[in-house]
């Protein structure tokens, strides 16, 4: 988490909030047909809980938790795979690009599983 600076951190996980509700608010306003809408509202809860992740992986890497920088960049990472892809689908991109989804789910799994590897190894 040395490298990134707490300004990167806010600013990543803030711009990806709002990416989130910008995108919901088209699937809610904007899109008429049922799968792009449901692409967009699932990328978009998706993108939001991580998100708040990111901030909550910055907040416990300045607290002096150990591997925060790496949960919060495969958070982020997940979000451009798994919301991402599903947003470009939404737009009329290429439904192969449904191929990319799932890695994007193992990127938010990886984080999830280094958060939880983390908190489990902590001295007590």
């Amino acid at each position: 988490m040395a490298t990134w600076t707490s300004r990167t951190w806010t600013g990543l996980a803030a711009l990806s909030g709002l990416c989130a509700v910008a995108l919901g608010a088209f699937a809610a306003h904007g899109v008429e047909a049922p799968k792009p809408a449901e692409w967009l509202r699932t990328g978009s809860l998706y993108q939001m809980t991580h998100a708040l992740a990111v901030f909550g992986a910055f907040a416990l890497g300045r607290a002096g938790a150990r591997g925060m920088g790496l949960v919060a960049g495969l958070f982020l990472a997940g979000t451009v795979l798994f919301s991402g892809s599903l947003y470009a689908m939404a737009l009329g991109g290429p439904r192969w690009l449904g191929a990319v989804t799932p890695l994007g789910g193992l990127a938010f799994m990886a984080g999830w599983a280094v958060l939880a590897w983390r908190a489990f190894t902590l001295p007590k």
